[in-house]
Protein backbone atom coordinates (compact mmCIF):
# COMPACT_ATOMS: atom_id res chain seq x y z
CA UNK A 1 0.00 0.00 0.00
CA UNK A 2 1.20 3.14 -1.03
CA UNK A 3 0.62 6.75 1.63
CA UNK A 4 0.50 9.93 -0.75
CA UNK A 5 1.95 12.82 1.55
CA UNK A 6 0.89 16.15 0.87
CA UNK A 7 -1.87 18.84 0.91
CA UNK A 8 -4.93 18.14 -0.73
CA UNK A 9 -5.43 22.50 -2.30
CA UNK A 10 -2.16 21.75 -4.31
CA UNK A 11 -2.20 21.65 -7.96
CA UNK A 12 1.09 19.59 -8.24
CA UNK A 13 -0.84 17.03 -5.71
CA UNK A 14 -4.23 17.40 -7.70
CA UNK A 15 -2.68 16.42 -10.89
CA UNK A 16 -0.90 13.43 -8.97
CA UNK A 17 -3.97 12.19 -7.42
CA UNK A 18 -5.78 12.52 -11.05
CA UNK A 19 -2.73 10.38 -12.23
CA UNK A 20 -3.06 7.64 -9.83
CA UNK A 21 -6.59 7.16 -10.45
CA UNK A 22 -6.70 6.89 -13.98
CA UNK A 23 -3.75 4.23 -13.29
CA UNK A 24 -6.02 2.18 -10.90
CA UNK A 25 -3.10 3.05 -8.04
CA UNK A 26 -4.27 2.82 -4.31
CA UNK A 27 -3.27 5.06 -2.06
CA UNK A 28 -4.11 6.41 1.50
CA UNK A 29 -3.85 10.28 1.69
CA UNK A 30 -1.88 11.77 4.77
CA UNK A 31 -2.97 15.39 4.92
CA UNK A 32 0.09 17.49 6.39
CA UNK A 33 -2.23 20.12 7.19
CA UNK A 34 -4.64 17.97 9.39
CA UNK A 35 -2.12 15.00 10.36
CA UNK A 36 0.91 17.15 10.58
CA UNK A 37 4.48 14.58 10.18
CA UNK A 38 6.42 13.64 13.27
CA UNK A 39 10.18 13.76 13.56
CA UNK A 40 10.88 9.89 13.00
CA UNK A 41 8.91 10.04 9.32
CA UNK A 42 10.79 13.27 8.65
CA UNK A 43 14.18 11.12 9.56
CA UNK A 44 13.49 7.93 7.74
CA UNK A 45 13.36 10.00 4.84
CA UNK A 46 15.94 12.04 5.40
CA UNK A 47 18.23 8.74 5.39
CA UNK A 48 17.04 8.24 1.61
CA UNK A 49 16.96 11.97 0.06
CA UNK A 50 19.05 15.22 1.32
CA UNK A 51 17.26 17.82 3.28
CA UNK A 52 17.76 20.41 0.18
CA UNK A 53 14.89 17.46 -1.97
CA UNK A 54 12.53 17.25 1.07
CA UNK A 55 12.24 20.89 1.20
CA UNK A 56 10.05 22.66 -1.85
CA UNK A 57 12.21 26.04 -2.18
CA UNK A 58 9.59 27.36 -4.70
CA UNK A 59 6.95 27.50 -2.92
CA UNK A 60 4.94 30.06 -0.88
CA UNK A 61 6.12 29.12 2.58
CA UNK A 62 9.64 29.11 1.54
CA UNK A 63 9.57 32.11 0.02
CA UNK A 64 7.64 33.80 2.77
CA UNK A 65 10.40 32.79 5.38
CA UNK A 66 13.16 35.22 5.97
CA UNK A 67 16.54 34.25 5.68
CA UNK A 68 17.11 33.45 9.20
CA UNK A 69 14.15 30.80 8.86
CA UNK A 70 15.93 29.33 6.30
CA UNK A 71 17.73 25.94 7.17
CA UNK A 72 21.25 25.39 6.77
CA UNK A 73 21.50 22.38 8.27
CA UNK A 74 19.75 18.66 8.66
CA UNK A 75 18.76 19.78 11.80
CA UNK A 76 17.32 23.03 10.70
CA UNK A 77 15.40 21.89 8.20
CA UNK A 78 13.72 19.08 10.16
CA UNK A 79 12.67 22.24 12.66
CA UNK A 80 11.35 23.75 9.55
CA UNK A 81 9.44 20.54 8.59
CA UNK A 82 7.51 20.07 11.41
CA UNK A 83 6.80 23.56 11.93
CA UNK A 84 5.71 24.29 8.82
CA UNK A 85 4.98 20.82 6.88
CA UNK A 86 3.71 23.03 3.96
CA UNK A 87 7.36 23.28 3.24
CA UNK A 88 7.72 19.78 2.22
CA UNK A 89 8.17 18.79 -1.53
CA UNK A 90 4.73 17.76 -2.58
CA UNK A 91 3.54 15.29 -2.91
CA UNK A 92 5.79 12.50 -1.87
CA UNK A 93 4.64 9.08 -1.91
CA UNK A 94 6.10 6.12 0.49
CA UNK A 95 5.20 2.50 0.32
CA UNK A 96 7.07 0.28 2.94
CA UNK A 97 9.27 3.39 4.32
CA UNK A 98 10.81 4.11 1.31
CA UNK A 99 10.43 6.92 -0.75
CA UNK A 100 8.71 5.44 -3.92
CA UNK A 101 8.78 9.34 -5.90
CA UNK A 102 8.51 12.84 -5.19
CA UNK A 103 6.95 15.79 -6.54
CA UNK A 104 5.01 14.71 -9.88
CA UNK A 105 6.08 13.85 -13.45
CA UNK A 106 4.11 11.77 -15.25
CA UNK A 107 6.60 9.69 -16.99
CA UNK A 108 8.43 9.23 -13.40
CA UNK A 109 5.29 7.96 -12.03
CA UNK A 110 4.75 5.47 -15.37
CA UNK A 111 8.06 4.11 -14.47
CA UNK A 112 8.21 4.23 -10.47
CA UNK A 113 4.43 2.21 -10.97
CA UNK A 114 4.94 -0.07 -13.69
CA UNK A 115 3.59 -3.44 -13.07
Amino acid sequence: MYTLYAIPNCDTVKKARTWLAEHGIEYHFHDYKKQGVDRPTLERWLAQKPWEDLVNRAGTTWRKLSDPEKPTSTDEAITLMLDKPSVIRRPLIESNGQIVVLGFKADEYASAFAR
